[in-house]
């Protein structure tokens, strides 16, 4: 009977009612693929309908409901080709009100005078006059039963030709076919001592709560479960880690020898994550070790030390970069260090060569090769380690669990470290990585400057402009960072391509001025970088291809245009990307918006360059779901789980995971709640 209802639940879209083709090609475009997926696509918000107002009590600029009876036949004005105006006059007692709707022309055979209705839309009052804008309406039946309005109606994520209400229908009918067919994953006892509702319950009332107490219940429930999910996955991970025999790495390769060749000396944050990283390689245990460090702290010597240790011990290392450009500089500022130790390390990338590229590979397998450097070259098939003794990630956020796991998977239980530069709060960390053990390096280098960050709007763009220019004329380097690559209609935003076109005529002219974006191709994007790095670039405008890792020591400028198009963390990863060197260096965030939350994203970016503060204002405004989708890193969506407001339920839920732990440590009987996502 079991196999029966998930069999329902797994059905296509097109089993639904209403669902034929084409509107199964919008919901997939949703991610929507299943009758499971359909009631799983949980509201992003809801409209309160279930309250209906007199006419004479609305409000100017309200969202209301009201009933009325249809005064007069639907009125239709054609203002202009293409556009058509209905309206329609709705009494009440002594008061009237003015329904407006355009190019609906199918109206004038809906409404009929002396019809009784109710309506919901947003009220607008003007003098004597109060009219209601594309309202949503229901005919007054016998028997008081409504689904548009006098209810809490669900608002969903969609997408272009999907509107609200065919959602809501389709949402609607797959409950109906999948009533009575969930079955409840968490345990009565569970259920039970944190008073979650059975899941049955919490689905229907999460997408069509009848009060607000329905609604609370059942989100309980959901996150609870998501959040539960999430943790003993996590934890099986770990735990299978922990249990697996590991490579232990010679005590005999004495890690003071590399801190010798350095030109400088290590900070008293980066020593302890250095003996932490140490201590995990010479112990039997698999190392699966986070590095988080802001922007400058120097992580990256942390992975040469690991990679030197490594290979001294006679095993290979690997490090994994998001792009070339990241993947260029690790090469140059390894190879010149670890070259000298005797160690031959290689550069693997989608633009590497043919020839170079089955050179390096034979070199791979056999072992001849120490180190390699790359990008998601690295995770192909003909990629054949010798030795796999290390696995290093850098800027983690960027690849997934899986993905960690491809490149693991080409040696036997290899050491893992991954690193970030993008301050994560620690509970946020937690969870998302909730299989890791995490280092922190929280000192920057003496001798940083810390960067000086303006918010400006176009009235100071001359006075910015000209500070560009004498910074340029004194030997200095610039940033100027866009939203877009090239203009568009749909999106409000400074776009790389025409910025440049019109500087390099205009406001810079006789200065040299380089362009790179994600459009360009490596060599070129490349290229360009080299000679921005080398100097023979005066000005660099960019998208964010330039956010991670890119370091110039000389730029003293970071210019952000359209800065309320991004979020704190991504500001902040910018800004880092200036303030290297010896000179003062510069923010400057041109803000457009008035909106209360981009006006506190400009005060947070001026008031602090701490960006582990950041990433706490960052997630506090805007939540984890855009501050670090969890699809990124492989886990599970959290489809309804918000990390900063859930802290509460997340409490309860380690608590539960650790009972459950304790009976069964091994969660052989847990597995089906998280083995879709992690076997």
């Amino acid at each position: 009977m079991e196999e029966d209802k998930i069999s329902i639940l797994k059905e296509p879209v097109t089993q639904i009612k209403g669902v034929g083709n084409s509107r199964a090609a919008l919901l997939n475009k949703l991610g929507i693929f299943t009758i499971e997926d359909l009631i799983t696509y949980y509201p992003r918000d809801y409209e309160d309908r279930s309250r209906i107002k007199e006419i004479r009590e609305l409000e100017d600029g309200e969202m209301a409901g009201f009933k009325g009876i249809i005064a007069s036949t639907v009125i239709e004005s054609r203002p202009r080709r293409g556009m058509t105006i209905q309206k329609v006059l709705i009494k009440e007692e002594n008061a009237s009100i003015t329904a407006v709707w355009f190019n609906q022309s199918f109206l004038k055979n809906v409404f009929r005078v002396g019809e009784k209705y109710i309506f919901f839309g947003k009220i607008s009052k003007n003098y004597n006059t109060i009219t209601v804008q594309n309202p949503v309406y229901e005919k007054l039946n016998n028997n008081g039963s409504m689904e548009k309005v006098c209810r809490i109606v669900p608002v969903y994520p969609t997408t272009a030709k999907l509107t609200q209400n065919v959602l809501r229908s389709i949402i609607r009918e797959a409950l109906e076919v999948a009533a009575h067919e969930l079955v409840d994953s968490i345990p009565d006892w569970i259920r039970k001592k944190y008073n979650l509702c059975h899941i049955q319950y919490a689905v229907e009332n999460i997408h069509f709560p009848k009060s607000d107490e329905d609604f609370r219940h059942a989100r309980y429930r959901l996150v609870f479960e998501e959040l539960l999910r999430l943790q003993l996955g996590l934890y099986y991970i770990k735990n299978k880690l922990n249990t697996s025999k590991g490579i232990e790495f010679s005590k005999d390769i004495d890690i003071e020898d590399f801190c010798g060749i350095l030109p400088f000396k290590l900070t008293n944050s980066q020593k302890k994550v250095l003996d932490e990283v140490i201590g995990d390689m010479e112990s039997p245990k698999v190392m699966n070790r986070l590095i988080q460090g802001d922007v400058g702290s120097g992580k990256t010597v942390i992975a040469m030390a690991a990679l030197y240790k490594a290979a001294k011990s006679g095993y290979q290392g690997a490090l994994l970069v998001p792009t070339e450009i990241l993947a260029e500089q690790h090469f140059k500022s390894v190879n010149e260090l670890l070259s000298q130790t005797g160690i031959s390390i290689a550069l693997l990338t989608g633009s590497t060569g043919k020839k170079e590229r089955a050179e390096i590979l034979d070199k791979i397998e056999t072992g001849e090769l120490d180190v390699v450097i790359g990008t998601h070259a690295l995770l192909e098939d003909r990629v054949v380690f010798n030795n796999l003794g290390l696995v290093v990630t850098d800027e983690q956020h960027r690849f997934g669990v899986r993905q960690r796991a491809v490149l693991s998977q080409k040696g036997n239980n290899p050491d893992v470290l991954v690193m970030t530069a993008t301050p994560i709060p620690r509970t946020l960390a937690l969870i998302l990585y909730g299989d890791m053990d995490i280092s922190i390096i929280n000192e920057l280098p003496p001798g940083r400057i810390p960067v000086k960050t303006y918010v400006v709007d176009d009235s100071m763009r001359d006075r910015v402009n000209s500070f560009i220019r004498k910074n340029v004329m004194e030997g200095r380097q610039v940033y100027i960072v866009c939203p877009l690559v090239e203009e568009s209609e749909v999106i409000e935003g400074t776009s790389a391509v025409q910025l440049a076109e019109r500087v390099s005529a205009k406001e810079f002219s006789g200065l040299k001025v380089g362009l790179v974006h994600g459009k360009m191709k490596p060599d070129e994007k490349e290229s360009v970088m080299k000679k921005f790095v080398e100097g023979s670039i005066n000005i660099l405008i960019s998208t964010t291809v330039i956010e991670v890792g890119v370091n110039v020591p000389n730029a003293t400028i970071m210019v952000i245009e359209n800065a309320e198009r991004f979020g704190l963390a991504q500001l902040h990863q910018l800004r880092g990307r200036v303030g290297r060197g010896t000179h003062q260096s510069y923010c400057i965030l041109y803000n457009r918006s008035k909106s209360s939350v981009a006006l506190e994203r400009m005060k947070i970016m001026q008031k602090t360059n701490d960006g582990f503060l950041i990433s706490e204002k960052d997630l506090k405004l805007r939540g984890p779901g855009e501050f670090m989708g969890t699809r990124q890193h492989g886990l599970p969506d959290l489809k309804i789980a918000n990390l900063y407001k859930d802290l509460d339920i997340l409490k309860k839920v380690q608590e539960a995971a650790g009972e459950i732990i304790r009976h069964d440590p091994a969660l052989k009987n847990f597995s089906f709640l998280f083995q879709e996502f992690y076997y």
